[in-house]
């Protein structure tokens, strides 16, 4: 039997954050699909939000993709997606933030748009956003490695 039930969605990015992370910890899983267009009756008691991801694991229901991927960090410890030092740990949620309330919600917004005028606007706000990301994050944190933190993938690159 698995150890944790994820409610997801294929066509969720934020959902497959959670999944990435349960298949990079090696944890055993169950998947529930949810159609986001035709949700069941029987998932507003699993989702307060209505919203994939969500997971059950014992008697902890967890949901929001950020804060499940921490949940999973700290119940899975092996192996670490996270920074050893408290420091290091700030920094890597700060950039998980950026993407969650900045970058992410900015670039989906220049996608959905179709009042040209705002488009312009949401193009400079993410051209803004990746400039902040260059001098920010690129130049002044990522130590030599293909990941967003150094040599090994993060809850940061997962977020992204």
């Amino acid at each position: 039997m698995a150890e944790v039930e994820l409610y997801s969605a294929a066509g969720c990015p934020y959902a497959h954050r959670t999944r990435l992370a349960l298949l990079e910890k090696g944890i055993d899983f169950h998947l529930t699909e949810i159609d986001l267009h035709n949700k069941p009756n029987w998932f507003k008691d699993i989702s307060p939000y209505e919203k994939v991801p969500v997971i059950q694991h014992g008697r902890d229901r967890v949901w929001e993709s950020a804060i499940i991927n921490e949940y999973l960090e700290e119940a899975f410890p092996k192996p670490p997606l996270m920074p050893k030092t408290p420091g290091e740990r700030a920094i890597a949620r700060i950039w998980i933030d950026f993407f969650n309330t900045k970058l992410i919600p900015t670039f989906y917004k220049l996608l959905l748009n179709q009042d040209l005028e705002q488009q312009k606007q949401y193009a400079q706000a993410l051209h803004n956003h990746l400039l902040f990301i260059e001098r920010e994050g690129i130049s002044k944190l990522s130590q030599p490695g293909v990941y967003w933190l150094g040599k090994s993938l993060s809850l940061v690159d997962i977020s992204l």
